[in-house]
């Protein structure tokens, strides 16, 4: 069947085909967001690890999944110390000195039962902020004794605020001073006054939007700024990063971490029973360290510190997605909307493009004209390979075309597709962001599912304009259910991305119509142009 593709047909076969692998499985295999517990509940079960002391200064011997796993059952653990309200987030902090939940209070952060989001799952382990002793019995103690906090248990966030909790165990004193911002970060510094070793993790990675359209796990910038991601599922055991400027965990559109940009964190990256990563921190007796817990919007990051921003990640494509989502972001603050962004964006690309799009779209018109001389040659030499490659070549050397004209604008636009594919996914400025009408979400799918049948039509119609040199049966069925196909998988992809499709789509017709009247005088011409010769 395949044997008879052309290198551009096979390039668009196998971008078509993992594009439906990567949703089918999705769909039928990945994990989806579970339901959180509510807020306060008394009875939840307490995943309380207790790490061992260290052997070396160089390797922390860090909390192993097993010890994650040790089950105590606490009733105030999750009883809440301080309530913080603020603009754009409500924060509760338990009498361990953990923040055991964060609802976010911006309108356009609600889940699908209309209720403002929540950014941790109650029944996971561990919170934000808490800290495991290496001294078994230390660490037990630390689980059952509540931290004491003297000022009022309701806090209006206006401006920055700054909290103190304070824990009294048998041999250890332990403080915690909170710096909080209404922007979601904050300071932490902790002080234990007797020196005992001990952990304190930035948190399980909230778990709102979890999907295999997207990454999730554990996001560590290292010392010399490289990336490293572990993915859900991915953690082998315990790792070491010494002196890494950031420790993330991160689902879809939110993030808790922790950072230090100028002297670096002793990151420990351990696991859970699902082989999940849960990140900690080695600590000091005096620590000292940055935090934000809350949306991965760029520029509230990029307010911060710019660094900060470098934990919005992207996957394989971050190098042409960052860039990309910057030229989006600059397009949606000179328009005012993202949709109408999206739409510009989309122009600009294939704009860019155009040249080489040009030159590989005459090159399949001359293909298409020499299709039954290539089916004849096919047919005389289907026996010798050797011979067909060398009439094949004569053939084309003959009418000046090139077989590989049609293939490089197709792998250049691969990566761009996919670049913008994740972008348009993993940007959270995209929720709740209208463009027209029915469109109120270009972070969900569309409601009445207009633009991804306009998507299939344009799809079809584009096709249809298309030259082709597939002349197999069998080739032509499958090329010609790829608009419904498409439309299927779309019906549930975000609208922002179906509304780039379908521009793309527009763009590639328009293309296409002008190319073919560019072939239809060049054609004309030299028919003339032949004529007068003769």
């Amino acid at each position: 069947m395949f044997e008879n593709m052309s290198m551009n047909q096979r390039v668009l076969l196998a971008t078509v085909l993992s594009l439906v692998i990567f949703v089918v499985y999705d769909y039928f295999f990945m994990p989806k967001s579970a339901p959180q517990s509510e807020l306060n509940s008394s009875k939840a079960t307490q995943q309380i690890a207790a790490p061992q002391a260290a052997k070396t200064s160089e390797h922390h011997n860090a909390p192993t999944s097993s010890q994650i796993n040790l089950s105590h059952s606490q009733n105030f653990t999750n009883d809440i110390l301080l309530t913080i309200r603020g603009k754009h987030f409500n924060m509760y902090i338990d009498k361990l000195g953990r923040i055991s939940q964060v609802i976010l209070e911006d309108k356009r952060y609600k889940d699908e039962k209309g209720e403002q989001i929540k950014l941790f799952d109650e029944a996971k382990l561990p919170k934000p902020l808490e800290i495991r002793f290496s001294d078994t019995a230390l660490n037990s103690e630390a689980f059952k004794v509540p931290y004491t906090y003297s000022g009022p248990k309701d806090v209006k966030l206006d401006g920055k605020r700054v909290f103190t909790f304070t824990q009294n165990l048998s041999h250890e004193k332990v403080t915690k001073t909170i710096t909080l911002y209404p922007d979601g970060h904050y300071n932490v510094d902790v002080k234990v006054a007797n020196g005992s070793e001990y952990f304190i993790s930035p948190g399980y990675r909230p778990n709102i939007k979890v999907d295999g359209y997207t990454l999730h796990g554990a996001l560590i910038k290292e010392a010399d700024n490289t990336i490293t991601i572990i993915e859900d599922g991915d953690a082998k055991g315990t790792e070491t990063f010494k002196k890494a400027k950031i420790a993330a965990a991160f689902d879809r559109y939110y993030s808790t971490f922790f950072y230090d940009l100028q002297n670096g964190l002793d990151v420990i990256v351990t696991k859970d029973s699902e082989d999940n990563p849960i990140l900690f921190v080695h600590g000091s007796p005096n620590f000292h360290i940055g935090a934000y817990v809350g949306p991965k919007e760029y520029e509230r990051l990029k307010k911060i510190n710019p660094e900060l921003t470098d934990v919005i990640e992207y996957g394989f494509f971050t190098f042409i997605a960052k860039p990309m989502f910057k030229a989006l972001l600059a397009l949606y603050h000179f328009v005012g909307n993202w949709g109408w962004a999206i739409v510009i964006l989309t122009i600009i690309i294939r704009i860019i493009l155009f040249p080489l799009t040009l030159k590989g779209m005459l090159s399949m018109q001359k293909l298409k004209d020499l299709a039954p001389k290539i089916k004849e040659i096919q047919q005389k030499y289907k026996g010798d390979p050797q011979k067909m490659n060398a009439h094949m070549m004569q053939l084309y050397k003959k009418y000046k075309v090139n077989p590989m004209g049609g293939c490089l604008p197709m792998l250049l636009q691969i990566p761009i597709f996919f670049a913008i594919y994740r972008v348009l996914l993993n940007a959270i400025e995209l929720k709740g962001a209208p463009w027209i009408l029915w469109i109120t979400d270009l972070s969900e799918k569309d409601p009445y599912f207009v633009l991804p049948i306009l998507m299939g039509a344009t799809m079809y119609i584009h096709q249809k304009l298309t030259p082709t040199t597939i002349t197999d049966p069998m080739q032509k069925k499958l090329f010609e259910w790829l608009p419904i196909v498409f439309t299927f998988f779309f019906l549930t992809f975000p609208a922002g991305l179906t509304l780039y499709w379908f521009t793309n789509n527009i763009l590639s017709i328009i293309q296409q119509l002008i190319v073919n009247k560019i072939f239809q005088s060049r054609k004309i011409a030299a028919k003339e142009s032949h004529e007068r010769s003769n």
